[in-house]
C-alpha cells in the first residue's frame, strides 16, 4: 500500500490500475460489474492527501483524500469555502460522509453528485500529479461528460484549491432530491455579493442537468450590477435552460428538471442575497 504520492504514481503505471479513495462509488460500481480494475491503488495511507492549508493569498488547499465529515467540521460563514461547508449535510448520510472523500467524488464525475457542481461554481483549481510533475486544471474545464474528466491515465488528483471570494460574498446551495441523502434531481449553487443596492459579484452552477455541471459567464455577468429582480432572474433562467440537457431517469423527467431549474435558481440567489445584504448593513 503506497504511503507517498510517488509510490502511488508508480503503481498507477501498471496496466488496468485504478485509484481507490473512500470507495463509496467505486465499490458500488465494482459490485454491479460496471468496472473491473486489474489493480487497485489505495490512497488511504498517503498523509499528504489529507492536509488542509490556507495559503497567504487566502486560497484554501484541500487534500483530495479529505472526507466530507472533515469539511463539515470547518468554520466558514462566507465565500467559497462556506458554499462547500454548508452543502455537506445534504450529501448522502453520516456513514458515507465519514468515508467518502472530496477528491473521490470529483474524479468520479457523476453530474448528479454535489462536489462537481460546487467546485465549478467557486471556480476551484484542481492540482494533478503525474510522473513528470504537476499541472492545474480549473474545475470548469475538468468535467468532460458523464463520468469523464481531464485526468489522464496514470494521473492522480492531489488537491482542490478553493479561491477566496470578495469580502461579503455569501453562498447558497439548493438541491432537489427525492429522498434525504439521495443524489440530486437538480441542484443550483450560487455565490452572491451585494453593495447595498445592486449585485456586486455572482457565480452560478447547475448540477444534474447535463453531462457535466453547467455554468455560464453570460449569466454571471447578467446578475452583476442588477438588483436581482424578477425580470433579471427570469432572463438568467432562460440562459441557463438553453445550456442544460437533463436526462430522463427515475429521479425525474427532462421536462420536470427544466421546470426545477428556474425555481432553484431564484431560491438560491435570493437566499444568498438576503445573507449578503445583512453582512453589508
Amino acid at each position: 500500500m503506497p504511503t507517498t504520492v510517488a509510490q502511488a504514481l508508480a503503481s498507477l503505471g501498471e496496466p488496468g490500475a485504478r485509484c481507490i479513495a473512500g470507495g463509496q462509488s467505486l465499490g458500488a460500481m465494482m459490485n454491479a460489474d460496471l468496472v473491473d480494475p486489474k489493480v487497485l491503488v489505495s490512497l488511504r495511507c498517503i498523509d499528504e492527501l489529507r492536509t488542509i492549508e490556507t495559503k497567504p493569498s487566502g486560497t484554501v488547499r484541500i487534500g483530495a483524500m479529505t472526507t466530507y465529515s472533515t469539511i463539515a467540521g470547518m468554520s466558514a460563514t462566507s465565500g467559497s469555502m462556506a458554499l462547500i461547508v454548508q452543502a455537506i449535510p445534504c450529501i448522502a448520510h453520516p456513514q458515507i460522509r465519514n468515508q467518502g472523500t472530496v477528491g473521490g467524488s470529483i474524479c468520479h464525475a457523476d453530474p448528479a453528485g454535489d462536489l462537481p457542481t460546487l467546485v465549478t461554481c467557486i471556480d476551484a483549481a484542481l492540482r494533478i500529479a503525474h510522473v513528470g510533475g504537476q499541472r492545474e486544471v480549473l474545475a470548469r474545464d475538468f468535467f468532460h461528460g458523464y463520468f469523464e474528466t481531464a485526468l489522464r491515465p496514470g494521473e492522480l488528483l492531489l488537491s482542490i484549491d478553493v479561491p477566496p471570494a470578495p469580502v461579503g460574498v455569501r453562498a447558497h446551495y439548493e438541491k432537489f432530491m427525492l429522498t434525504h441523502g439521495d443524489f440530486a434531481a437538480a441542484s443550483v449553487a450560487v455565490l452572491i455579493g451585494w453593495d447595498s443596492r445592486v449585485c456586486s459579484f455572482a457565480r452560478v452552477a447547475v448540477g444534474a442537468c447535463g453531462p457535466a455541471p453547467v455554468c455560464s459567464v453570460e449569466v454571471n455577468d447578467l446578475l452583476v450590477r442588477s438588483t436581482l429582480d424578477d425580470e433579471t432572474l427570469h432572463h438568467a433562467s432562460t440562459l441557463l435552460l438553453a445550456s442544460c440537457d437533463p436526462p430522463d431517469d427515475f429521479r425525474g423527467s427532462r421536462d420536470f428538471r427544466m421546470k426545477l431549474i428556474p425555481r432553484l435558481l431564484r431560491r438560491a440567489v435570493l437566499k444568498a442575497k438576503a445573507s449578503a445584504e445583512q453582512s453589508s448593513a
